[in-house]
């Protein structure tokens, strides 16, 4: 007996300590604020799980403090939170980059290192971010050493990238679009993969795991692409998530896919095409962007690279003009987003803003940015990485703290937060959340407590 009524007793404190899960009200907004909840009667605690979003703070058990207990931004549709975003919160978070002419810089990642830099600098300009994973850099993630048959290791480590996001991103305070780039008809598969595992978080949490998904059948028929694309719209659209399909080729070389030597003809989508993809899938639902050809090209190449961003204007007036009075006011219906945005002009970028690009990918200045801090690093402390013992200053002298992963590992972080910091600046991606400046860190690992002034 004595043992029930302890277990009881027991029960019953740490139901009192127990934070009450955070209800997504008809505005959107989050009800609970650093853990209390406020307004929120005992019944709406037992909504239904499609009207609630539960942080993954309170999934996990973990602090949830500071800007990461944030129920709105001050200069943001009430809907947008910290952390993943889906559903209206998602379309609202595009309509207002088209609204206020930003966008939103998109970063393949391949190890929660490069996510954390993603993130540290979009605190840092006070903005969203997209994190995106490619069916490679989903395998790498989950390390070369696993088998990759049927696509499992790039699945699970999209969906191990997935979580990382998820945790960090509302550490870190920032609104997140989670997304996957360039999935070619072979790597379908891949795609569906994280589709169930969606399906299954929908279910449990009342959101997708993912925000979004691009499919790239550029190279197919124009026609087996539309097809293709309504089939996924339709399941996507039943969680809130958002397709980006590709239309007409991207150039240059990334991530194994090759198009260097593409007729240049292809790199240029056609106003009819446009129309086309926009007619086909708006009777299914809105959530969905285009990355329409304007002589795109991976990569940051030497030779003959004509950006015409005016094809996107030309596209928004034809679709405008086959609206009618149905035509959005701004007489921007379509949603672009901008691939091969690496070593772009700043003119062409905000060009491309200005016709209604919400998005650019960026892929190739990150990998430089993060190998040139790596090589920096070696270069400045090469003396002291040459053994484990003995250095400059002494034969005896340990160099433990000099080959410390953590310290080249930060060092390229940096140089990558630097990287995004120009590329926050060329997107009119700056103070759109209207937060104060981050705190200064403490207690990290810096030389007061060993470390290296990275």
């Amino acid at each position: 007996m004595k043992f029930l009524l302890l277990g009881l007793t027991l029960l019953s404190i740490s139901d009192s300590f127990r934070l009450a899960p955070p209800i997504h009200s008809p505005s959107g907004k989050f009800t609970q604020k650093a853990g209390r909840t406020h307004g929120v009667s005992p019944a709406a605690l037992f909504a239904d799980v499609s009207n609630k979003i539960t942080k993954q703070a309170d999934i996990l058990g973990i602090p949830c403090e500071d800007e990461c207990g944030l129920s709105e931004y001050p200069n943001l549709p009430d809907s947008i939170h910290p952390g993943v975003l889906s559903g209206q919160a998602l379309m609202d978070l595009l309509e207002d980059a088209k609204k206020k002419g930003y966008a939103i810089p998109a970063v393949n990642c391949v190890t929660s290192s490069s996510i954390n830099a993603c993130l540290e600098a979009a605190r840092r300009n006070d903005a969203p971010i997209m994190i995106q994973f490619s069916s490679g850099g989903s395998q790498f993630y989950a390390g070369k050493g696993l088998d990759n048959s049927n696509y499992q290791a790039a699945i699970a480590g999209a969906v191990s990238g997935a979580f990382h996001v998820r945790t960090m991103a509302e550490q870190y305070g920032v609104p997140v679009i989670l997304h996957t780039d360039h999935c070619a008809k072979k790597l379908l598969p891949w795609v569906d993969g994280l589709l169930e595992a969606s399906e299954r978080y929908y279910e449990q949490h009342g959101e997708p795991l993912f925000s979004s998904h691009m499919i790239d059948l550029s190279e197919e028929p124009i026609e087996e692409n539309i097809e293709i694309c309504k089939d996924y719209l339709k399941r996507m659209d039943k969680m809130g998530m958002v397709l980006e399909m590709e239309l007409g080729i991207t150039g240059g070389e990334e991530d194994g896919v090759n198009n260097e030597d593409v007729d240049k003809d292809e790199l240029y989508s056609k106003p009819e095409e446009i129309h086309q993809v926009y007619e086909a899938l708006m009777p299914i639902s809105d959530k969905f962007t285009v990355a329409a050809a304007f002589g795109n090209v991976h990569g940051v190449y030497a030779g003959d690279i004509e950006l015409r961003p005016p094809i996107l204007d030309s596209a928004q007036k034809y679709i405008s003009d086959k609206l009618g009075d149905k035509a959005p006011k701004d007489k921007k219906p379509v949603y672009f987003v901008f691939h091969g945005g690496s070593g772009s002009s700043v003119e062409d970028i905000r060009e491309a803003i200005g016709y209604g690009c919400i998005k650019m990918n960026i892929d190739t200045d990150t990998q430089w940015s993060y190998w040139s801090g790596i090589n920096e690093f070696q270069k400045k402390y090469s003396p002291y990485l040459q053994t484990q013992i003995g250095n400059p200053e002494g034969a005896d002298k340990p160099n433990k703290k000099f080959y410390d992963p953590r310290e080249c590992i930060r060092a390229a972080e940096i140089s990558t937060i630097d990287r995004l910091q120009l590329a926050f600046e060329d997107l009119n991606c700056q103070n759109v959340l209207g937060l104060d400046p981050p705190k200064q860190p403490a207690n990290t690992l810096g030389p007061r407590r060993g470390g290296l002034p990275v």
